[in-house]
């Protein structure tokens, strides 16, 4: 069965979309076959980086490892049982149709709570959640005391993985492994870096996840995404001399995958 990757929380801005689309391609450039699903119906952003993508690659005539993007199917109301939700119907028929031909499905959730988020939650081996390196993301997670030192309760994101933990215990799932990638570090160790740092780690004991270093706030990514591109691509469209930005950002993605931890990779970009 293909592996579940899911790239969620409940916030927008937080870069789900560029790390959902390059740990998507960096396992496709692994030779790795990868489904891809975006979950946001009203904006879809990762659709429309992979639609980039494809435009650019038929303009270019280049042939790039890339993922296989897939929309929702629709579903007509003759096919719904008594009872069953549209929605559910939808994602289960699109990760159906990915699971034959896929050693992993990576799922990129809306900033927002939605009945297909959940659900897709519930599905996830593995699940990362990018949050930028604030204490107003950080509140998703938690609530803290206003030292930021003292964890007060989980938040409204961190008891909808636990609901989604819950629903895959019972049906006999093996746990999720849960990655919380911390974006946008700062370069210079600021309070509010090492405040963020000693919370994260005080709460991944008490909820239990992981955390892993994301991306620091980078120009490049903003210009790749209208030509669907990532930072594996940019020596196969002929950036021969990479900046230093660029490079540092490749040994990020590199540490980002190699952290995730996922069966039968073998980080070698």
């Amino acid at each position: 069965m293909a592996h579940i990757i899911v790239v969620g929380n409940e916030k927008g801005g937080a870069g789900k979309s560029t790390v959902s689309m390059h740990v998507a391609t960096a396992l496709a450039r692994m030779g790795h076959k990868v489904g891809l699903l975006d979950l946001d119906l009203r904006q879809k952003t990762l659709g429309t980086y992979i639609a980039n993508r494809t435009r650019y690659l038929k303009r270019t005539g280049l042939d790039l490892p890339s993922p296989d993007y897939q929309d929702l199917p629709e579903i007509e109301q003759s096919q719904l049982k008594p009872g069953e939700n549209v929605f559910d119907h939808r994602l289960s028929a699109a990760v159906a149709g990915l699971e034959a031909d896929s050693d992993f499905i990576l799922i990129d959730c809306p900033g927002s709570h939605t009945r297909l988020s959940q659900v897709a939650h519930s599905l996830a081996d593995t699940l990362i959640t990018p949050l930028n390196d604030s204490f107003v993301d950080f509140d998703l997670l938690a609530h803290v005391d206003e030292d930021a030192t003292e964890i007060e309760a989980p938040s409204i994101y961190s008891e909808m993985v636990w609901s989604a933990r819950q629903l895959r215990a019972q049906a006999g799932l093996p746990p999720i492994d849960w990655v919380v990638v911390r974006n946008r570090l700062g370069a210079q160790a600021m309070v509010n870096k090492e405040k963020m740092e000693k919370a994260l780690d005080l709460l991944s004991r008490r909820i239990g996840f992981r955390t892993a270093p994301g991306f620091n706030e980078r120009v490049i990514f903003r210009e790749l995404f209208p030509r669907g591109l990532t930072l594996l691509d940019l020596r196969d469209i002929g950036v021969k001399n990479l900046n230093i930005s660029n490079v540092a950002a490749r040994q990020e993605l590199r540490e980002l995958v190699r952290e995730l931890r996922l069966p039968g990779v073998t980080v070698d970009f």
